[in-house]
């Protein structure tokens, strides 16, 4: 059986109180404040009132400073207030109607009146309440299908560049260690009006989970190319070379079997097609130049290119910090885009803090090491 509605009725008066709870014995709970401040208290507590029936004159809180006060906090402003008071003017009514009052009733009252007012706004509340609660599943509902579609998205990239890692496990820090650097490069330019319309909070997300697609077609490589420890001969660079399209089109034929264009693979293809561009047109695949080659392939081109010339491999020593700073530098305006090699030599700790973050352990180097053995014996 349903708990019949409560309502709260606030009066100096006990003759008034007594009248109003006779009138609603039959159909409804009653509790009763004979002061605002304890009309207060009750609406704020635990157990709230369906409705509140609210004198105007009383001693202390007036009516309308009550309803001024339960419109104001979240906790109770949902509660419909109908005024009950002898205070018949029409200013009066347009006063208590405009601080939020559902209703408002004139002394001497008819129970009648009183009766279909309040089932009226009781109405109405359920209503409300409904739709309220619905819109909350529905924002819940939305929450968790968008946290699953992100996360979604990150077992995808993840996926895909542990399928490039499986090829070669030098990739493994290299990709995180240049998503980083990425991340950090784009937050330095968005204050920049060459980036700032691109370099929003949300693409700069996903140019962080895109960067570590940057390699994803080396899968495609021989891997008497890929793990050759020395420098390469006669074709071997052009075929080697193939990895930008190699990559792009890896993720072109995942989205034609899904069916449609992925927003959040766009930057991964730019950056796994254009990060070997250069901003002088001596890059490659299409030999791009300048504002032609994608901001995300941009930052990818100096990350990239920073963290092959500081890291160790089994064919060499990594450069000194200083030494690769120093050929960066000489290729702004070249290879790099001037204004990024400009953030970038501000962001030099940053850089050097994630080089050290993600270091290369000597168990990954001795890994790779007996794979190159493996292919090459």
């Amino acid at each position: 059986m349903n708990a019949k509605p409560t309502i709260l009725v606030v009066d100096d008066i006990p003759d008034n109180i007594d009248l109003l709870c006779a009138v609603l014995e039959d159909d409804y709970r009653t509790k009763i404040a004979v002061n605002g401040e304890r009309a207060l208290k009750i609406a704020n507590g635990e157990s709230k009132p369906d409705l509140i029936l609210l004198d105007v004159m009383m001693p202390g809180m007036s009516g309308y400073e009550v309803c001024k006060e339960l419109k104001a906090n979240p906790a109770t402003r949902d509660i419909p207030v109908i005024f009950v008071t002898a205070m018949s003017e029409t200013v009066d009514e347009q006063l208590g109607l405009g601080l939020g009052a559902a209703d408002y009733i004139t002394k001497p009252i008819s129970a009648p009146i009183v009766l279909a007012r309040i089932k009226t706004q009781l109405s109405m509340k359920r209503v409300h309440d409904f739709l309220r609660d619905q819109n909350n599943f529905l924002e819940t509902e939305i929450e968790k299908r968008t946290r699953e579609i992100v996360a979604l998205q990150d077992v995808t990239i993840h996926t895909m560049a542990s399928l490039a890692e499986t090829r070669d496990s030098e990739t493994g820090n290299h990709i995180r260690r240049t998503a980083h650097y990425v991340k950090t490069l784009a937050e330095k330019l968005r204050t920049n009006p060459r980036f700032s319309d691109f370099l929003t909070d949300k693409n700069i997300e996903l140019l962080f989970k895109s960067a570590p697609l940057h390699d994803i077609g080396k899968v495609g490589i021989p891997d008497r190319i890929l793990l050759k420890p020395g420098r390469f001969e006669g074709n071997e660079f052009e075929i080697m070379k193939t990895h930008t399209t190699l990559g792009r089109n890896a993720i072109r034929q995942a989205e034609r079997e899904l069916g449609l264009e992925v927003d959040f693979l766009k930057f991964a293809k730019e950056i796994a097609y254009g990060h070997q561009e250069k901003w002088d047109g001596s890059g490659y695949p299409e030999g791009l130049s300048g504002d032609d080659i994608p901001i995300s392939a941009r930052l990818m081109a100096v990350a990239d290119v920073y963290d092959a010339l500081i890291s160790r491999r089994v064919y060499k020593e990594g450069m000194s910090h200083e030494a690769a700073v120093a050929i960066i530098a000489e290729g702004r305006g070249q290879h790099f885009d001037p204004d990024m090699v400009d953030a970038f030599m501000e962001l030099q700790q940053d850089f050097i803090d994630i080089a050290k973050r993600y270091a290369d352990s000597d168990h990954d180097m001795t890994q790779h090491r007996e794979k190159i053995e493996r292919f090459s014996g």
